[in-house]
């Protein structure tokens, strides 16, 4: 993913589809300077960590 539909999915009130490493997280923010989302697991929202936007994977859910 790209730093800046990182920022758009973290500023956007609609929950996206963001998977990292197979886990679908969300997005609670993003760093420009060094180009981290800080996220976590849907499952265990207690559990905040870095990742590096590139390492996210946004996928479009087809209804």
């Amino acid at each position: 993913m790209d730093l800046q539909r990182a920022k758009e999915i973290a500023a956007s009130p609609v929950m996206a589809h963001v998977t990292h490493e197979g886990h679908q997280v969300y997005i609670q923010s993003v760093d420009e300077g060094t180009q981290t989302a800080t996220v976590y697991h849907l499952k265990n929202p207690d559990h905040r960590y870095a990742v590096h936007v590139r390492d996210l994977t946004e996928q479009h859910v087809v209804h």
